[in-house]
């Protein structure tokens, strides 16, 4: 007879136990919540081996689940719970239990809302936004620029498709900087983890919805990143992608269903053509492949008719900004979202946080076009999205237009003009976000063709025109390239690297060229920043005449003129017509030199520039 030794038993039980399913809890998200909150209904995902097996039940005064909802894939459990208005803040038991098996309990925290101050501000046209690509800007903590079992490896300033180690922390040690510069709001590329094989820098293809990547930091980078701003007054705009998430995702990777994402029956990309969203002719396969296309191969596409899905992705941001305390989203390649799912949203974030604000990425041609996207406009759209602003792409072309273009019936700074006029289809044009560059376009500098003169131009109209400023970073220092590829206009801010020959962060480290751009920026910005008159006042403008283009912005306290000469040669404004703006003011101070004319009948303005005064 064989002998059955203790080792054996142990090795058969090992086996045993490999060969049953045992449950288990792998994820709950969101990661926590709140009480207190307006919508008292919460839907947790949780996600682990087998964990549909389980039963769950809640022992917890006030909090109670309405529906353990099982879907295709036996991994994932999608609880509703609801949580009534008067409950306690504290840890939820989450009881898990299977017949033959052993409960176990998860604990969820249920948090206490934060009441303080300068949390969740919104973003308006008081504000001067600053885009920074984290990866690209400094580099305070080397030791997170590569993280142990992470995909991507890449290490190589280089090469413009690695990751160059840039992070949070870097951010923060240059908000002295920022501040100087009368930055009162920043916009950063996407932070949560980005956890794919290839140029994972950029964050546009996100593999996790509550955690900020760790080669940035991490949440708590995020946190204390965000507390500092608010210190000194400065805003913090998350970057959210609704539209994909990353190929990595671990929701994409072990599909809760087959319909969580998109799919076809070979790969598809999207045609990139909003038109289908408004045109009457449109047929059915052009809009199914343009809204439900992927956008890359690694970008796989949404489904946002699942309602499981809409729950998740509508909750993560929630948690964005009560947990972090943002002030605003940025909402990437709006126009390829379903928009009914897209107004749900928007009435979600609205109901939770009524002074919270977000503006979409509608990189459209036409302004008809790019205004169907927003809220209660004048276009018979069919559908309030409740997008309360854009990234103003035809303000975009019109300023570029006017600044290379030759003066004409529609054409130079006739385009501004015309783009302006149109305002009328917006509910609020001064909640568009205006531009000169950004991650995606070719920098301003090298757009303008190294012209200085049109570089204090565009700056000069960036700083007192409707709406909300935004500035590329380093475009205050001159940066420039041409977004062929993109990497090139995504390069490292000279001074972010301990290893830099020279910082540009510091007046010593710029050449006097550099110097005179960013104090032109910083002069213009705080002016800005210390009078409303540029934030709230009032535009009027007049038609361009032979290359000189006018326009007043106002309130009861002041009256800023500006004057756009895009011809290449000096001219001599007499300023009769436009009375209207002039009003009984008699003289006028250069903001950006301090000096005053005496007499404003008639006024200097020199080559291929925009100047600005103040009425005296």
């Amino acid at each position: 007879m064989m002998r059955i030794t203790m080792k054996v038993i142990y090795a058969l039980i090992i086996v045993c136990f490999n060969l049953h399913s045992f449950a288990q809890v792998d994820r709950i998200e969101p990661l926590n919540w709140w009480v207190g909150m307006k919508n008292p209904n919460i839907q947790l995902l949780v996600y682990g081996k087998n964990i549909s097996k389980k039963s769950v039940s809640i022992n917890y005064l006030g909090v109670s689940l309405i529906k353990q909802n099982k879907v295709e894939n036996p991994n994932y459990i999608f609880l509703d719970i609801h949580i009534d208005a008067n409950t306690k803040a504290g840890s939820v038991p989450l009881i898990f239990k299977e017949a033959g098996e052993k409960d176990f309990i998860k604990h969820y925290e249920l948090k206490k809302r934060d009441a303080s101050k300068h949390r969740h501000q919104g973003v308006n046209a008081s504000d001067f936004i600053y885009l920074i690509m984290p990866d690209r800007f400094a580099n305070a903590e080397p030791a997170n620029d590569k993280i142990e079992g992470m995909l991507d490896q890449s290490l190589n300033r280089d090469s413009m498709y690695y990751r160059h180690g840039g992070d949070l922390k870097g951010i923060i040690n240059q908000l002295d900087y920022l501040e100087d510069l009368g930055v009162t709001a920043i916009w950063l590329n996407p932070i949560l983890t980005n956890d794919q094989p290839l140029t994972s820098y950029h964050g546009y293809a996100n593999t996790e919805s509550y955690y900020v990547d760790p080669r940035f930091g991490g949440n708590e980078a995020y946190r204390k990143l965000i507390e500092e701003c608010h210190k000194r007054g400065i805003k913090m705009i998350q970057d959210l992608v609704h539209n994909h998430f990353g190929t990595e995702h671990f929701t994409v990777k072990d599909m809760p269903m087959k319909d969580w994402v998109h799919q076809w029956d070979s790969f598809t990309k999207t045609n990139y053509r909003e038109q289908v969203h408004m045109d009457p002719y449109a047929s059915k396969a052009d809009k199914d492949i343009m809204v439900n296309g992927w956008f890359d191969k690694h970008m796989p596409d949404m489904n946002q008719h699942n309602q499981y899905l809409k729950n998740y992705i509508t909750q993560s941001h929630i948690w964005w900004i009560e947990e972090m305390g943002v002030d605003g989203f940025r909402l990437d390649t709006y126009a390829y979202n379903d928009l009914d799912f897209m107004a749900e949203w928007g009435k979600a974030i609205d109901a939770e946080f009524p002074k919270m604000t977000y503006f979409g990425e509608t990189w459209v041609h036409g302004i008809p076009n790019q205004a169907y996207f927003t809220k209660s406009n004048k276009i018979n759209q069919g559908i309030d999205t409740k997008l309360q602003g854009v990234t103003d792409f035809q303000a975009y072309w019109a300023i570029n237009e006017a600044l290379n273009g030759k003066f004409g019936w529609m054409d130079g700074v006739v385009r501004l003009y015309n783009t302006f006029a149109n305002d009328f289809v917006y509910e609020d044009p001064y909640r568009n976000v205006v531009f000169l560059d950004n991650h995606d376009l070719s920098r301003y500098l090298s757009v303008v063709g190294e012209d200085f003169n049109k570089y204090k131009s565009g700056i000069a109209w960036l700083l007192t025109t409707r709406g909300i400023p935004q500035l590329y970073y380093g475009t205050e220092i001159l940066m420039k390239n041409f977004s062929n590829p993109d990497g090139l206009v995504r390069e490292d801010f000279p001074g972010g690297w301990s290893t830099d020959k020279v910082n540009k962060f510091t007046s010593e480290g710029r050449s006097q060229k550099e110097n005179e751009a960013f104090n032109y920026v910083r002069k213009l910005a705080n002016y800005r920043k210390n009078n409303s008159v540029l934030q709230h006042g009032k535009m009027l403008q007049f038609i361009p005449d032979d290359g000189i283009y006018v326009y007043f912005r106002y309130n009861d306290l002041k009256t800023v003129m500006v004057i756009m000469n895009s011809k290449q040669e000096n001219v001599k404004i007499h300023t009769k017509r436009f009375q209207e703006g002039i009003g009984n003011y008699k003289k006028a101070s250069n903001i950006i030199s301090g000096d005053l004319i005496e007499d404003i009948q008639e006024i200097d303005i020199p080559p291929m520039s925009t100047q600005v005064f103040e009425l005296k």
